[in-house]
């Protein structure tokens, strides 16, 4: 899609653009037999995706590591629609521990997975380190979502296989992929305090996001998994920002 009808709303091939809602390019299906987990599921395009796929009647599961937050969502879309199948689940992406005791809960539920849809991340963070010792941004963006995927495969080839529905891995990334560092992401130096930008280790996090979906797709181009990278452009959002006012564009490239 151009940069033009981006800004436009334009539609593309497939009849749909910028300007169309979840609810118009979903009309019409039954999402009743599919499982979803998405993370960060409960304020922004998380919300509006977990409203809109238990709409469809899917069975969604809102990973979130606020709870309240998380199970307020839930309410507001049972609100709207009393059959919603809308579940919660504790996750913490920046800790490692958090995420391998999040997959072995899940797993221990029994469900099948369709769809995972990396969706949660922090932007422009003042620089700090996870529990782990990594950079918070790369640790939340990329790596936590890393792992959890690896996690899940299991689950989602054998969801794959046993019911013939291919599965979906949905990374969620940004424009922001272009403005990283200039020699790119800096595996070598991700904690170096003293080239911190929070802007470009934002950056760098979604262009990982790229990379990983890239590899996905490589691997499993024959296979039942299906990876697909989402370009977060120009919306706007509640997110987990560092910013006093939000100015996106000004910050941004400032």
């Amino acid at each position: 899609m151009s940069f033009l009808s981006l800004v436009t709303g334009r539609p593309g091939p497939s009849g749909f653009g910028s300007a169309s809602t979840a609810e118009q390019v979903t009309q019409g299906i039954d999402a009743s037999s599919l499982t979803v987990l998405i993370t960060g599921g409960a304020n922004g395009i998380g919300l509006e995706t977990t409203r809109v796929l238990a709409l469809r009647k899917a069975h969604v599961i809102i990973a979130a590591r606020n709870m309240d937050a998380a199970n307020e969502a839930r309410q507001l879309i049972l609100k709207e629609d009393g059959n919603a199948r809308v579940d919660v689940l504790k996750l913490d992406l920046s800790s490692t521990k958090s995420i391998r005791e999040f997959a072995d809960n899940f797993n221990a539920l029994d469900l099948r997975l369709n769809i995972l849809i990396n969706n949660a991340g922090i932007m422009f963070c003042p620089y700090q380190l996870s529990e782990d010792g990594t950079e918070m941004q790369f640790a939340t963006n990329h790596v936590g979502h890393f792992l959890l995927t690896n996690l899940l495969l299991g689950n989602m080839k054998d969801t794959a296989r046993t019911t013939g529905v291919e599965g979906r891995i949905v990374n969620l990334s940004s424009v922001a992929h272009i403005h990283t560092y200039r020699d790119g992401i800096q595996f070598d130096n991700i904690n170096d305090k003293n080239r911190y930008s929070d802007k470009r280790a934002y950056g760098q996090s979604k262009l990982a996001n790229i990379l990983h979906v890239k590899e996905l797709s490589r691997r499993f181009q024959v296979n039942t998994e299906v990876a697909v990278c989402f370009q977060l452009a120009l919306m706007n959002v509640k997110n987990n920002f560092h910013i006093p006012e939000l100015d996106l564009l000004s910050h941004f490239f400032s």
